[in-house]
Formats: C-alpha cells, sequence, structure tokens
C-alpha cells in the first residue's frame, strides 16, 4: 500500500478483499486502519501486561491499585465510587478487591463519619506495588512509542482524540 515501507498483515488482508470484493477497493482504507488499530492493540497489550505481571498483578488489579493512588491521601475510596471509576459492575468491583484484600495490597475500612458505608484503602504494601509498577509501566510506554518523534506522537494523539470523542458523548 502506499506510504509503508514494507507489507505487513493487514495489507494482505486488504489485498485479498480487494481481488474478491473490488467493489469494496474504496473504502478498505477503513478496514486498514482499524485492522491496524486492532493489532497494535494486541501486540502492546500483551506488552503492557507483561510488566503488571512481572509485579504479580493482572491489569484489573492494576487498575484498582492506581485508581486508589492517583487518589492522593488517604488513597481510598469507597466501593462504589471505585467501581464507577474503574467503569466495572458492583460485582466486578468486589471480586477484584477481595483477591487484594487476600493479599494485602487493599484494606476495607470502616468510614468515620457513617458506619454503615466502607472504603477500600492501599494499604503501605499496595502503595509499594503499584509505584513500583507504575514506573515501569511509564518506562515501558515511553519504549514501546520511541519509534515515534515527538511531533508524530502529538500528531497520532491528537488524531486518536478525535476518533474517541464520538464514542465518549
Amino acid at each position: 500500500m502506499a506510504g509503508t515501507e514494507h507489507q505487513d498483515p493487514v495489507d494482505r488482508l486488504v489485498g485479498q478483499w480487494a481481488e474478491q470484493r473490488p467493489d469494496l477497493t474504496d473504502q478498505l482504507g477503513a478496514m486498514a486502519t482499524f485492522g491496524r488499530l486492532g493489532r497494535l492493540h494486541a501486540l502492546s497489550g500483551r506488552a503492557i501486561e507483561q510488566v503488571f505481571e512481572d509485579h504479580g498483578l493482572n491489569v484489573g488489579e492494576f487498575d484498582v491499585l492506581a485508581a486508589l493512588r492517583r487518589e492522593g491521601e488517604p488513597f481510598a475510596l469507597t466501593p462504589s465510587a471505585l467501581a464507577r471509576t474503574l467503569m466495572l459492575s458492583p460485582a466486578g468491583m468486589t471480586n477484584r478487591v477481595d483477591r487484594l484484600v487476600d493479599r494485602r495490597l487493599v484494606e476495607r475500612r470502616a468510614d468515620p463519619d457513617d458506619r454503615r458505608s466502607l472504603f477500600v484503602a492501599l494499604t503501605r504494601a499496595g502503595r509499594e506495588v503499584v509505584d513500583a509498577a507504575v514506573s515501569e509501566h511509564v518506562a515501558n510506554e515511553e519504549r514501546l512509542l520511541s519509534v515515534l518523534s515527538a511531533n508524530e506522537r502529538s500528531t497520532l494523539d491528537r488524531i486518536v482524540r478525535k476518533l474517541v470523542a464520538p464514542f465518549e458523548s
């Protein structure tokens, strides 16, 4: 395809469609773009997940610890606020929190202002794990994007924002 130095698997797939369905040739560019975005997500996702695994976490567990860490002192949220932040069902949130409580990375604390309410809070061990993991995670993402210039990264970010916006409104 024009503008590429080599053929990638998406080029071959799109080429096959162009041969079999020449009537779609003008629209196959969109298929190529989404195909590459999907491949990027799958391939980079594995590299990102490996960092979390190296810290004894899966992506979901990291997300919980990171959400609590980003809150700042006292690094605590109610389960419902945490579920909203992570766009999870209450049951899904409970399962993640249970696993992290078992590993002593978070704890459930009573709300001092409302004894019927609980907070999920980072433990010291949880903060140490998430701080180490996020440092390596950010460095890994920098490495994954290092093939792009600063200008290319800025352009990519602007374009992806534009693509995502209609889904978020």
